[in-house]
């Protein structure tokens, strides 16, 4: 059991490569999708990847705001909102795994920190009062959001935007945003990579709204990380592993919001029973059944939703060569 707690690391990371590089897949494809309309079809046709819509987190929160107050789920982006349901899943039931297990931007930012232990021979940590004051943007960001669409946005609105060309090229203008990156938002992105190297997950801890509302949710998930007080020998080993600085040592379930799922803590244990995952009413779940579940709700989910007839957009080919043509000129 110890050897294969161990291993889950090795598992975690190849779920994270296969989900980078699928995304990867997506853009490329998406990408040569948008470049057969711009050349006149001079590029040849692929078919549009739906799973593109997982990048747009905004439209699929419209959508869900949408989805409450009909009873239906649009047809425009459909697989933005299913993934955004899919994430909102794996996050009850596993803690916020999707940020350690399939987020490619964390992928990429633990890659950066990961570097950056091997070169400096240790990862920095912000003073605490900094910590503390920065933590909360990301919560007031969620709360902005969350706010502006859930709460504001009258159900009139949502249908119209759903339908308006503005959130029908949201794909095409999300992909001319990284291919066309410069100014500010290219200064911002580069320094938070280059600030990755020094800091564990900065992007994640203090400026992401996705995963604040992901940690909020994950409060009530039922596994969580639980210590044995008697097993447990005190070796810190945990605490050094926790990417979120979480003193796992001194706990007895690590409830906290900023827990992503990682089982560094868990792997690094050298007592096996002293650290594990447990349901609420003290079952083990064990690293594989925990990795299972992570990628089987999020995968399931969209297999779900292609058989249910709401993954693939309605908007036929000839639209789309009108929104891509007309992009540039579309604005809110």
């Amino acid at each position: 059991m110890a050897q294969k707690e161990k291993n889950i690391q090795r598992i975690r990371l190849a779920v994270q490569w296969g989900f980078l590089l699928f995304s990867l897949y997506l853009g490329v494809t998406f990408y040569r999708f948008v470049l057969h309309f711009r050349s006149g079809g001079a590029a040849p046709f692929v078919e549009r990847p739906d799973g593109v819509e997982a990048f747009l987190p905004i439209s699929a929160l419209v959508s869900l705001k949408g989805w409450l107050t009909s009873g239906s789920i649009n047809n425009i982006h459909p697989a933005a909102l299913v993934v955004f349901l899919a994430v909102i899943a794996v996050s009850w039931l596993m803690k916020r795994s999707f940020c350690s297990w399939i987020c490619p931007v964390s992928t990429l930012t633990e890659v950066c920190w990961k570097v950056g232990t091997k070169v400096f021979g240790k990862n920095f940590r912000l003073w605490l009062w900094a910590d503390w004051l920065l933590r909360p943007i990301k919560y007031l960001l969620l709360v902005f959001f969350v706010g502006s669409i859930l709460v504001v946005m009258s159900p009139d609105s949502v249908r119209d935007f759903i339908v308006g060309d503005y959130n029908k090229t949201a794909d095409i203008k999300m992909l001319d945003f990284f291919l066309h990156m410069s100014g500010t938002p290219l200064l911002v992105i580069s320094g938070l990579l280059l600030l990755s190297f020094f800091l564990r997950n900065p992007f994640c801890r203090f400026l992401c709204p996705y995963g604040a509302l992901l940690g909020l949710v994950s409060r009530f998930s039922p596994a969580k990380v639980e210590r044995c007080a008697k097993a447990c020998i005190s070796c810190g080993g945990c605490n050094r592993a926790c990417p979120s600085y979480l003193d796992v040592m001194h706990g007895e379930r690590v409830k906290s919001e900023e827990c992503i799922g990682c089982l560094r803590c868990v792997s690094s244990c050298p007592k096996p029973e002293a650290l594990q995952v447990r349901l609420k009413g003290g079952k083990v779940v064990s690293g594989a059944v925990f990795a299972a579940v992570v990628v089987g709700v999020f995968i399931g989910s969209t297999l779900l939703a292609r058989i249910t007839g709401h993954w693939h957009t309605s908007i036929p080919k000839a639209e789309y060569q009108r929104l891509i043509n007309e992009a540039d000129r579309i604005s809110h």
